[in-house]
């Protein structure tokens, strides 16, 4: 029996569309600003599409499609120009290049790179999504559409989240008090509710932007959660298995391993850790291991060295955050940032020796906690790197909601328990 679709209240509707109309002006800005061409194009057809949800969510059941309708003018659409135009930041490029590179040297490092823009910041596993150019190339408009890098980032970015879905949403049916048909109604109306609140989150500009005009940071965000998805439903192989692939997109990812394997312990006990711990480590080193044998020294300078402002090049991440301020006070304020760096990194080490997390929201917002301090400390950041802890913490919330992690117990069993027996009288003992 299909499930009507809910009718939301009044003041539900009103948030929902205040929500959109404040992502349209948000959105409005960018084609009257000095902002680079693909913002301006993604700027325009997403104030567009914001407005129309906002006013479709009006509407008693208007929800859902204010949400098809923020996702077709903030992503579909402005997607679609800027892949037809060849509209993109310099980080599709840098993806695609590595592509070529590695199919042709199986390392996606240039030896002696002229420019900042002949740098890979990233670890071997990016590549991954320049080999589609690689092998289809550029000559034709198919594969010259198929090829970019793009088009996959955001490919495993919503796989990751269709995994999640289905891995937190294992077991979460169940019967209502009205009995089988109302559990299956309500579970029905929460799963409505959380496609709804997830699809939201991807058409919302924190997600939107990044995925039209580069997508870079997406595929790390969707491995991340996922990983930690699973290290909830306990089952570490999988958790090993994704922080693998996060590990070898960028070494931001490796204070996840950290989190990962507390949640692990919390939830499936120190076996489980360790398995997963191993299957992470081994995965992260199969991956990286070859180029860092190839090209040790452009590993280290373009992949480490300069995104921390050590390299021969100067990077373009230089928000004024409080790392980067100190870092340009000269190499003492640099080294008073690694400093504080550390510090920071211990303490969430130490946090999660002493408090473990337990559940989904409570990893997601330890591993946003240390990551911003990370982001925040670093002597080389910008702002636009707050979005990967951000991306976390909401997304933990969205699909596995408040709910907090509790030892599962069938009710057969508890029903087939013997009765404790009741203590005996003085008299009879």
């Amino acid at each position: 029996m299909l499930t009507p679709p809910t009718q939301l209240p009044w003041k539900h509707r009103l948030s929902w569309s205040g929500g959109w109309f404040a992502a349209s002006v948000w959105a409005g800005v960018f084609p009257l600003v000095a902002a680079p061409a693909p913002h301006r194009v993604w700027g325009a057809c997403a104030a567009v599409g914001y407005l129309c949800a906002a006013v479709a969510a009006l509407w008693p059941r208007g929800r859902g499609p204010s949400v098809a309708l923020a996702l077709a003018g903030a992503v579909a659409v402005p997607l679609l120009v800027l892949l037809v135009g060849g509209g993109a930041q310099s980080e599709v490029g840098v993806i695609e290049r590595s592509g070529v590179l590695t199919l042709h040297q199986a390392t996606p490092y240039l030896p002696d790179p002229r420019a900042v823009l002949d740098v890979t910041p990233y670890l071997p596993g990016m590549a991954a999504f320049g080999l589609p150019r690689a092998v289809l190339g550029d000559s034709g408009w198919l594969p010259g559409l198929l090829g970019d890098a793009r088009l996959w980032c955001a490919a495993a970015f919503l796989g990751c989240l269709w995994a999640a879905h289905r891995t937190t949403g294992q077991g979460a049916g169940g019967r209502g008090p009205g009995g089988r048909g109302s559990g299956r109604t309500g579970a029905a109306r929460r799963g409505t509710a959380r496609r709804d609140a997830v699809g939201a989150f991807v058409a919302s500009p924190v997600t939107a932007l990044p995925l039209c005009v580069s997508g870079v940071d997406l595929p790390l965000i969707g491995l991340l959660f996922l990983a930690l998805a699973y290290a909830a439903r306990r089952r570490p192989v999988a958790a090993g298995l994704a922080l693998a692939a996060a590990c070898s997109l960028k070494w931001t990812a490796w204070p996840a391993l950290a989190v990962a394997v507390a949640l692990l312990a919390q939830r499936g006990g120190a076996r489980a850790a360790v398995r997963g711990a191993g299957v992470a480590v081994a995965g992260t080193v199969l991956l990286v291991l070859p180029s860092a044998l190839l090209s040790p020294g452009p590993l280290w300078q373009q992949v480490f060295a300069f995104p921390t402002g050590r390299g021969p090049w100067e990077t373009p991440a230089a928000s004024p955050l409080p790392g980067r301020l100190l870092a340009d006070l000269g190499p003492a304020g640099w080294y008073a940032a690694v400093a504080l760096l550390l510090i920071g990194g211990a303490a969430v080490a130490v946090s999660l020796a002493v408090r473990q997390p337990y559940d989904l929201v409570s990893a997601a917002d330890r591993l946003a906690v240390g990551l911003c301090v990370a982001f925040l400390l670093a002597p080389a950041g910008r702002f636009g790197y707050l979005a990967l802890p951000v991306a976390l913490a909401v997304l933990a919330r969205l699909v596995d909601g408040a709910r907090r992690a509790e030892p599962v117990r069938s009710p057969v069993v508890r029903a087939s328990r013997p009765a404790r027996p009741a203590p005996a009288a003085w008299g009879a003992r």
